[in-house]
Order: C-alpha cells, then structure tokens, then sequence
C-alpha cells in the first residue's frame, strides 16, 4: 500500500467532491472515510484507478452522510412538531392576520380562500381540492379577493366562524401531508380558544387534538394509508385523546351545538372505542345526522353511508349512498367498500379501481390501487 500515492490524490478528489456540490467540511470527511476503506481494501486488490476508486468510494460516503443527516434532522421536524397538551405559548400576529383576511367586505366563501393561500401559505389546487372545485376557479376566487380589498383599509377584522372554517382548512391540508401545518393549526386554535369563549372554537379544538392523537398510526413505515380500523390504537396519543374529550364535553354542556361539536363528537366515539368492533356506531350515525342537518354537506351525508352500513349493514350503506351524487370524491371508493362488506367482490374490486383514478394524493391511489389488487386475486375475472 502506497500511502505517498493516497495523500497526493487527496487534493484532488477532495476538489472533485466540492465541485460536485459537497461543503468542504463534509468532503473532507467523505475522504477521510473513503482513504480508511482504500487502506483496508486495496491490500487484496488494488484498483486500477486509485483515483477514481477515491472520488466513487468518497461520493457515496458524502451521499450516504447526507441522506442519515436529512433523516436524522426529518426526525427531529416530527418530534418538534408534535403538540403538547396545556395551553399556548406567547401570542404572534398570525391570528390576529387571519381575522384581518377575513374582511366583511368578502363573501365567507373567499375571505377563506384568501386567507388560505395568503397567510395558510396553501397552493391555489390544494384549495380547490378542499373545496371540490376546478382550480381555474378557485383561482378566480381568489383574484376577485384581492381586487376587493385592495383599496380596503384592514381596520374590521372578520368574524369567528369564519377563521374557524379558515382553520379548519389549514389543519386538514396539514394532517394529509402535503403540506405540515397541522400543529400550526392547533397553535393558532389553541391562542383563539384562550381569547374566545365561544362553543365551536372549543369544538375545532377538541377535533384537531382528537384527530391528531391518531397521526403516527395513519401510515406505516413504508408511507402507506392505514385505515382506522386497521391501527394500532395502543399507539394513539391518549394525552391528547383525554384533552379533548375534556373540551369537548365543556363546549357541549352548554347546549349550543354546531358542527364542530358534532365532528368532534364522532372522533371521540372512535377513539374511546378499544377495537375497530367495538366502536358505537350507531351513535355516530345519529351524530351525523345532526352534523348533516347543520351542514347539509353532501360529504357529511357520504361519510353517514359508511357509518349506516357498519351499523345497520352494507345494504343500508348502499340505500344510503344511492341517495347521493355519483359525482362527489370518494363516492366511487365508499360503494367499493360497501360492496366488499356485502360480498360482492368483482364489483368492489372494479369500483376501487375506478376510485384511485380519481384519488387526489398518490397514498390514496396506492391504497386503492392495492385494495382492488386484493380483492382481483381472491376473485380473478374470466380468463
């Protein structure tokens, strides 16, 4: 082993690496790493190009370095982004913008859309998508926002139910993935909360804590969806499931339902249930009827067609989802699972296909796409 041939081509590989990208602090450990396996390997079998053996061997040492630093630092994000029980920190000015985006002078419909893309920092599709509409619309929306309050003095700030809404947006887009601002989310309600006594601001509460107890169990170490009844409830945050049965029972005990409530009333049906089997679901049916009754959501009324199905069985599902719009997302993904429940799997099957061409993130198509994969192999078509 030539270690007066090794030093003389540090310099050079350690210039390649930095050109190639790397900092000099992390391209001089690469090297150092790389010039460690050259002195143990090259006494068996020495390369025929010391140097480009180097620059391949101290690349992947740099690459594999990077992406253990990226992983390490990722793991962080996640525990500093988990959301403590108790009340909030010091207050910030992001409420307080928020309300202002929520002017009187805009319809509830676009002070929300504004505020989501100006102060939530969401994409014009990612708030199309919350509100079922084409994204050449939504961005309209938002335009006609900004003209109107452009020559608007932000002196009147808007009203609670609309930052609600706002919020409520915000935490959803957060807790699919794309874009982590459900512990902002819950920030925000909590300091709202604080400054507000009022009903729905609790109840927005409680439904945020109760559904982000359950977010290290929606996907698995591969990123794919869990469904509910398939997660492993022993690993919900039972802090956090208390804190908000705690809130929610307050906000109901005083006799002024709204919609938050009643959401938040059927995440902690699921989460007091031990089991998928044992969850009350017939109960949670007549919370949604309530919650379909403030609301008149067709999605409201969809999600009632899973919970009749699994209270009454998949046949009253089916008459409950065929009162409904074939159109709406997700009607082709909840008729799969009611057919599956009923037997019918070649029509469950073709149905989740369907489903996952029209899924909007790529967890939900490979969930889908797998579903139909399960059910074709347990009953093939003909040949």
């Amino acid at each position: 082993m030539d270690e007066t041939l090794l030093r003389s081509l540090t310099p050079g590989v350690l210039t390649i690496l930095v050109r190639r990208g790397a900092d000099f602090a992390a391209a001089e450990d690469a090297v150092q790493d790389a010039l460690v396996e050259a002195l143990r390997a090259w006494q068996a079998d020495p390369p025929r190009d010391p140097k480009g053996w180097l620059v391949t061997v101290a690349w992947r040492k740099f690459l594999d370095a990077t992406r253990a630093d990226t992983a390490r630092r990722r793991r962080e994000d996640v525990v500093d982004a988990e959301v403590p029980p108790g009340p909030a920190a010091t207050v910030d000015d992001t409420l307080q913008l928020y309300f202002l985006c929520a002017h009187p002078s805009l319809t509830p419909s676009s002070a929300v859309a504004l505020t989501l893309r100006a102060v939530g920092g969401l994409t014009t599709r990612q708030i199309a998508e919350a509100y079922l509409v084409p994204e050449a619309t939504m961005a309209q929306r938002i335009s006609r926002a900004k003209r109107t309050v452009s020559g608007v003095r932000f002196e009147q700030p808007g009203d609670v139910a609309t930052v609600l809404r706002v919020l409520y947006l915000v935490f959803n887009e957060g807790y699919s993935g794309d874009v982590d601002l459900a512990a902002e989310a819950i920030r925000l309600t909590r300091q709202l909360a604080a400054a507000i006594d009022h009903p729905e601001v609790a109840g927005l509460l409680a439904l945020m804590l109760l559904h982000h107890a359950r977010r290290a169990t929606r996907t698995g170490p591969d990123g794919r969806l869990v469904p509910l009844a398939d997660q492993d409830r022993s690993r919900w945050d039972t802090a956090l499931i208390a804190e908000g049965v705690e809130i929610l029972q307050a906000a109901l005990a005083r006799d002024r339902l709204g919609e938050f409530q009643a959401q938040a009333a059927i995440a902690a049906l699921h989460a007091d249930a031990p089991d998928a089997a044992e969850t009350d679901w017939v109960q949670i049916v007549e919370w949604y009827d309530e919650l379909a009754r403030l609301t008149g959501s067709p999605v409201v009324r969809l999600n009632r067609a899973v919970a009749v199905g699994e209270a009454d069985g998949p046949r009253a599902g089916l008459a409950a989802l065929a009162e409904l719009d074939e159109t709406l997302p997700r009607y082709a993904a909840v008729a799969a699972y009611l057919h599956e429940r009923d037997g019918d799997l070649a029509t469950a099957a073709k149905l989740y296909a369907e489903a996952a061409k029209k899924a909007s993130s790529l967890a939900e198509v490979d969930h889908l796409t797998r579903q139909a994969a399960r059910l074709n192999t347990r009953h093939p078509g003909p040949a």
